[in-house]
């Protein structure tokens, strides 16, 4: 073999070398695509993404085409490259062709062509994907008689393709696609769509303004006392009862009367002329359901009962939108008299706040799978009611009962302690 002959070899073999490359990088870019993100460019009309979506649809194939021409250049480098080392050391170069073939076709055709692919997928494979399209075409016979073997063996383990995953997300997937995803979406709006995710998680009883917060009108009052209650109300729909909460009769809306407020002859006959009827919520509806309801009557105000019927509170459109959009005022702790903070960092909490609403606002933890007020809470923790002001800690977070009236916490003081304190105990 003269000199000619064993430069067109080599030649050959580094042209080979760089074929094995390009079919390691297109594996590894095929299969590192996101194909979500593939899905959207090529319905945005990108001709790469929308050939590499081709392919991936027949994974087997994909596959199938990708291997039988590695392993083919890689063998035939592998007898180009023994026959050089012949020519140049003898029956000792097959050997030496072994251990530098191997050493070459690692570092130059796997490793480095498929870090690169890992990192850049959608630079490989859209390419690559120009290539290996009209090559599966051509080699589909090949291809088509590999997938026989491979499927028949697959059908003897009992393994069915059509078993394979799909590209569906659970809940919880799309919940961590969300929370990866950095900074493309911004926090609050990362926020939003988890709290959708979450809504089916809670229920209307979880929301629910307390009956003992209820503002209505009692038509067993004397028609001054309602009026100046109408008059000056900073709600917009007021429930009206008779005597007792449960004995509920219908919804005020007072856009519906704020002409009749100017008249002097306005009786309760007109008042529950203009009321509508109410619509009652079971407690434990999810609040996803409860969302579609509310579409369905075309109803923003809900009145929301026990299993026996009773009055638990209210509800409204509005409160699970909160709990979509966070709340509509800047700062709870501002804003509302249940929350109240102190200037040591303490906060002193009303005994009614909603847990919920509690760990929302301040960003603590504290249980929600039990009861569902801080009262309920101590009450549940101390296993009695508190017949004195004491003090304990409830989930890593320091609470002190400030006052106890008709055996109900009507507050405490909270504040979280640091972590970095060994003697906080969990609940």
């Amino acid at each position: 073999m003269n000199d000619a002959s064993l430069t067109a070899l080599s030649i050959l073999l580094a042209c080979l070398i760089v074929l094995s490359g390009f079919f390691s990088s297109s594996e590894t870019g095929m299969m590192s695509l996101n194909r979500y993100r593939l899905k959207h460019m090529a319905k945005t009309g990108h001709r790469g993404a929308r050939r590499a979506q081709d392919l991936l649809k027949r994974t087997d194939q994909l596959i199938g085409v990708i291997l039988i021409g590695n392993n083919f250049v890689n063998i035939f480098a592998s007898a180009i490259a023994t026959v050089i080392a012949m020519r140049l050391w003898g029956d000792a170069g097959i050997a030496i062709a072994t251990v530098m073939l191997t050493i070459v076709i690692l570092i130059f055709a796997e490793v480095t062509p498929k870090t690169l692919a890992a990192l850049f997928p959608e630079k490989i494979a859209f390419p690559a994907s120009y290539i290996l399209k009209p090559l599966l075409k051509i080699l589909y016979p090949a291809v088509w008689a590999v997938n026989l073997f491979t499927g028949g063996i697959l059908r003897i383990l009992r393994i069915s393709v059509k078993d394979a995953s799909s590209d569906h997300l659970s809940r919880e997937e799309l919940r961590t696609l969300v929370n990866e995803s950095g900074a493309l979406i911004p926090s609050k709006h990362k926020d939003m769509l988890v709290s959708i995710l979450d809504l089916e998680k809670v229920t209307v009883n979880d929301i629910i303004v307390p009956r003992n917060e209820i503002v209505g009108v009692d038509l067993e009052d004397d028609m001054e006392t309602i009026l100046r209650q109408l008059r000056t109300s900073q709600h917009t729909r007021l429930p009206i009862y008779k005597g007792d909460i449960n004995n509920i009769q219908g919804v005020l809306h007072l856009r519906n009367i704020s002409r009749l407020l100017m008249q002097d002859d306005i009786n309760k006959a007109m008042l529950m002329q203009l009321s509508r009827e109410p619509y009652f919520i079971p407690e434990s509806t999810p609040l996803n359901t409860q969302l579609i309801n509310f579409q369905k009557a075309k109803r923003r105000f809900g009145i929301v009962v026990d299993e026996y019927g009773d009055v638990l509170g209210i509800a409204t459109l509005e409160d699970i939108l909160e709990e979509i959009v966070g709340d509509f005022t800047t700062d709870y702790s501002e804003t509302s008299p249940d929350i109240i903070p102190q200037d040591d960092g303490t906060f002193i909490i009303d005994g009614t706040a909603a847990v919920r609403t509690i760990n929302k606002n301040l960003g603590w933890r504290l249980p929600t799978d039990g009861p569902k007020t801080l009262n309920g809470l101590i009450t549940e923790t101390l296993e009695t009611i508190p017949e004195t002001n004491v003090c304990l800690v409830i989930a890593g977070h320091r609470t002190e009962v400030l006052q106890i009236k008709d055996n109900v916490v009507k507050a405490a003081i909270v504040h979280a302690i640091p972590r970095k304190k060994s003697f906080i105990r969990k609940r």
